[in-house]
């Protein structure tokens, strides 16, 4: 009976030790006091699920470095890096400013002259890609948040062994908890037959919490550093027919050529730099860059690609979409599938409507998880208050990822408008500068909103109490959805 006493005294030390030393280590790292206290008073409350949680959700690494400073210099001279002056293309001053903040954050570079075409549904984007894939003469790097094993996923597997087969460098990143589900097998089949096919962050046993809160959600594709995709979409047959739940799947993706695609290679070698993978050469790297004519395509644009992740000093994709709404004189168009924002962007979207700025925001209805349709939900009623102009989408899921701000900005990629894409991702966005394109995004956004229903302040009183106590549960737990 007393080793039993004595054991449980033990373990009640070590628990408790443990429980002072995280919070010791939480007070240290100066966060935001909200969330510091938060963390404290689950750890006092429930010391052994707060452990567990913290360990899994709760850590920082940002002081943990992507990419040695040898190595970023390398890439950094590969990327072709020349300076251009936005203030020599005829932006507004807006513009020039948001151009500034994504060179400050980042290091990164605007690329005027460039080609992009925009897609607004996933047939349309993977038959275009698949024809670029299967004229891919000397590389492809591929990435994507879930590689699934299902028809499309394994046509262009069956595309990129195929290219792999006749000296084409393949390589695919695809992260390990999003694709989780699909059996090992499907990638170890790729890894025979040529394609380099390896996993971000593995998470595995010991090691679970290190990895697990921290997941790569970017899709970029470069194919013979001339191609470039970058946008919303992963590579499963449901953003083509909408899967058993949904009629449709609704996102958005952009395909472009010109010398931005020297940006998202860089971001790929990074992220594979970062695996252990060393550093991508420039084999095959044709002397002018030159893509394949896109009727479609908006000539002539302004681009500049924002990356952010859990290692980097600030939070890079919101601090941009902050300065893009501040900035805004006439209208800031929003749609996401999960709509979590910080205290700081939902203080800015409400300044903004306050101030007369037409701001709408498209939600689905329904989304791929009650859970976040729900958490999403919680906030409604505060945009109401201020003016803000709330969309459900109906024609099916809406997962595209998208910001118009007035005239000239426009944002397309990864970054779902929430917590764990802001703080925990490895997120990025194309910034684009140009009013053609900012028109013909504008038009994609008329469909959406003839597509949705508006809500009412009214009506949304009145919705079930049900809904109401699950919205304002599972608004606690935003900050880690």
């Amino acid at each position: 009976m007393l080793t039993v006493s004595w054991l449980y005294t033990l373990l009640a030390a070590i628990a408790l030790g443990s429980t002072l030393v995280i919070i010791i280590v939480i007070l240290s790292e100066n966060r935001n006091p909200v969330k510091s206290l938060a963390w404290v008073t689950v750890l006092l409350l429930l010391p052994v699920v707060g452990l567990i949680l913290y360990l899994f959700f709760g850590r920082s690494i940002k002081s943990t470095r992507m990419i040695s400073r040898r190595n970023r210099r390398k890439l950094r001279r590969r990327e072709n890096r020349i300076f251009s002056d936005p203030r020599q293309h005829g932006l507004s001053i807006e513009s020039v400013q948001q151009i500034n903040l994504g060179r400050s954050l980042t290091g990164a570079q605007f690329y005027p002259g460039n080609d992009v075409e925009v897609f607004d549904n996933g047939a349309e984007k993977f038959k275009a890609l698949k024809e670029d894939l299967k004229r891919a003469k000397h590389s492809i790097n591929i990435q994507y948040y879930i590689f699934e094993d299902d028809d499309l996923g394994n046509e262009i597997a069956g595309i990129l062994m195929e290219r792999a087969a006749n000296g084409v460098k393949v390589r695919l990143i695809y992260d390990h908890v999003g694709s989780f589900h699909v059996k090992s097998k499907f990638f170890k089949h790729l890894r025979q037959n040529g394609v380099e096919a390896f996993p971000f962050f593995k998470v595995s046993f010991p090691r679970l919490g290190t990895k697990i809160n921290w997941r790569n959600h970017r899709k970029v594709v470069v194919i013979d550093n001339i191609i470039g995709y970058i946008g919303g979409m992963n590579v499963a047959q449901r953003y083509i027919d909408g899967g058993p739940t949904f009629d449709s799947w609704r996102d958005t993706h952009l395909r472009l050529s010109g010398p931005a695609v020297a940006a998202l290679q860089y971001s790929f070698a990074v992220d594979w730099n970062f695996m252990g993978r060393g550093i991508i050469d420039n084999e095959g790297i044709p002397a002018v860059i030159t893509g394949i004519e896109r009727p479609r395509a908006v000539k002539n644009v302004g681009l500049q690609l924002i990356s952010s992740g859990p290692m980097s000093q600030w939070a890079n994709v919101a601090l941009a979409f902050h300065k893009a709404i501040a900035n805004a004189r006439r209208r800031v168009f929003i749609e996401t599938p999960y709509f979590l924002p910080t205290e700081a962007l939902l203080t800015a979207l409400q300044s903004a409507a306050l101030a007369h700025v037409d701001v709408r925001i498209i939600i689905p209805k329904r989304s791929d998880s009650r859970t976040l349709t729900h958490a999403s939900a919680s906030y409604i009623s505060e945009c109401l208050k201020s003016g803000i102009k709330i969309y459900q989408y109906t024609a099916g899921m809406l997962h595209s990822k998208m910001i118009l701000v007035d005239d000239e900005y426009v944002s397309i990629g990864s970054t779902n408008f929430d917590f764990r894409s802001f703080e925990f991702n490895f997120e990025a966005n194309m910034s684009i500068f140009s009013r053609e394109f900012n028109e013909k995004v504008s038009e994609i956004f008329k469909a959406d909103f003839a597509n949705s229903e508006r809500v009412y302040p009214s009506k949304w009183r009145h919705r079930p109490i049900k809904d109401k106590a699950a919205e304002s549960v599972l608004r606690l737990l935003a900050p880690v959805l």
